[in-house]
């Protein structure tokens, strides 16, 4: 680490967004430094290792957070180099041209965007090739335009699931392959043999999932001028006299206080530590906390309504790796729903506390091992509504309160009784007893899909931050992770966040001044 600490660009955070922000400004040359809480995940046996992973939480962050009513819970969350990416199911969906505008659902309005889909969309083809996205355009019933195909075929599908992909289909549904991010051998990108079985929510031992660390921060890394302090918590940002620039980053670096100066600073800790960073940071100038001049830092946080729905047939499922394919048929209505409903999509398999978790004192003669080897596991988004009071603040104690009240829940409980409707159907087609169902969604410590919390938009006085992801009160001040959001739509937003990284970058790039040729250096390596 360089003792000179003051840099063109800082970015704070390692994730989705901060990892390939990284990998976009590392050609410019610009003197860059990233900040990262965590450490470098190890490459070991117990990446895979379901207890070790799920019930001993061995990457799990070891933070204590409390919800509206002031009671502690455990948040999934996790810090390392490349960040929740690092254990993602790598589901990378693009949002829909509608999902940009003022759209209606059950429980209210979802606010339109002062961008749209087409201000994306040269974003989003540079993120799936840079995270290798496999997928097949023209099969997602509300695919959205894209200016070319995606960069790898699919992952094929294992019988089981390809019965029932045909099954799905002979109802009149349309499930396509799922887009994933994997760097697989075939496309000459993985480095060593693979297996996709512990996939949703392990660490990648052979480093085939494509996370923002393999990705973006180990390319960002190969040039001389970036570097990363790990561990290192940001506990403020410092103002100039003005009150109008970030003069310093306060760092606790291993017990030691470091300040570090940048002429372009990026917050990019996930929505939730993003938020909390700037209420941190509140001074003379600021006495709400940084670029809060509108009084919406830390409000309107979503985190979707998602949640596991388990279907227990009576014939086995011995697929290793059954995330195949997604459902969005429902995902503006349905003949009978008047208002979206949400995505449906096959995710891996749950460990074996999930599933006693799901089952609870259902099927009581049936052994664990059992079980789990005759179920079809489903992943159901439905979108939650920005809400002023659902919110992030600071205890007094500086400790996080999330405040969060779920809405538009209607959606998901019919989002749930269409999957059932429909394997109810597909399990009668084949002559085989009604199967049994194993749900739940998720509560406040689910956090993996979290935005919203410093929205952007044009008017200051109801947005913390531009069109350009700027802050509207402090020059050299931009966002990069999914706090930006205005709605969440109903799709995972990984691919969003990493597509909107990458128009920031240009942005930022356009704000220090960097030659065109280099600015457009970092899609050329990804065309």
């Amino acid at each position: 680490m360089s003792t000179d600490m003051r840099f063109d660009i800082v970015i704070i955070g390692s994730g989705a967004g901060g990892g390939t922000l990284a990998a976009k400004l590392a050609p410019s040359g610009k003197k860059i430094l990233i900040l990262e809480r965590g450490d470098f995940l190890p490459r070991e046996k117990e990446n895979w290792d379901t207890r070790a992973v799920f019930q001993d939480k061995r990457y799990l962050a070891k933070d204590t957070w409390y919800d509206r009513d002031d009671q502690p819970f455990a948040p999934y969350t996790h810090y390392w180099v490349g960040g929740n990416t690092k254990v993602y199911g790598a589901a990378l969906l693009r949002m829909r041209p509608f999902d940009f505008d003022e759209v209606r659902h059950f429980g209210g309005l979802s606010p339109a965007w002062p961008i749209g889909y087409d201000d994306l969309e040269p974003y989003y083809m540079q993120a799936e090739r840079l995270y290798s996205v496999h997928g097949e355009r023209g099969l997602d019933p509300y695919d959205p335009p894209a200016s070319a195909g995606y960069p790898h075929p699919p992952v094929a599908p294992e019988p089981r699931i390809g019965e029932l992909l045909h099954d799905l289909k002979g109802l009149g549904v349309r499930p396509f392959p799922v887009p994933l991010g994997v760097r697989l051998p075939e496309n000459a990108r993985g480095t060593s043999p693979y297996r996709l079985g512990n996939f949703d929510g392990y660490p990648d031992l052979t480093e085939v999932k494509a996370d923002a660390h393999v990705v973006g921060i180990r390319a960002a890394l190969r040039y001389p001028n970036v570097q990363i302090l790990t561990g290192a918590f940001v506990e403020r940002l410092e103002t100039d006299s003005s009150g109008t620039r970030v003069r310093e980053i306060i760092a606790r670096v291993k017990g030691e206080k470091v300040a570090i100066r940048g002429d372009i600073v990026v917050l990019a800790a996930g929505a939730i530590n993003s938020a909390a960073i700037l209420l941190r940071s509140a001074s003379a100038e600021h006495p709400s906390g940084l670029a809060n001049s509108s009084d919406q830092v830390g409000r309107n946080y979503m985190s979707h309504h998602n949640g596991c729905f388990v279907v227990v047939s009576s014939e086995p499922n011995d697929s290793q790796f059954q995330k195949h394919f997604a459902i969005t048929d429902f995902y503006r209505g349905a003949p009978d729903s008047p208002f979206p409903l949400g995505t449906i999509q096959l995710m891996g398999k749950p460990d074996p506390g999930t599933l006693a978790w799901l089952r609870g004192s259902q099927l009581p003669g049936l052994a664990p091992e059992a079980l789990a080897s005759r179920t079809i596991d489903f992943f159901l988004t439905a979108e939650d509504l920005p809400s002023p009071v659902n919110r992030i603040t600071l205890r007094e104690d500086g400790e996080l309160r999330v405040s969060y009240t779920p809405t538009n829940l209607e959606a998901y409980t019919r989002l749930e009784q269409k999957l059932a409707q429909l394997m109810i159907a597909v399990e009668r087609g084949r002559g085989r007893e009604q199967p049994t169902f194993l749900a739940s969604r998720l509560g406040v410590s689910g956090v993996s899909h979290q935005n919203g919390t410093l929205r952007f938009g044009i008017d200051p006085k109801s947005s913390v931050l531009d069109a350009n992801c700027r802050a509207h009160d402090v020059q050299n001040l931009f966002v990069a992770d999914g706090s930006f959001f205005p709605s969440s739509s109903a799709v995972n937003p990984s691919l969003t966040i990493m597509a909107n990284a990458l128009r920031v970058g240009d942005r930022i790039l356009e704000q220090l001044g960097t030659s065109n040729a280099r600015s457009t250096s970092f899609a050329e390596s990804v065309a």
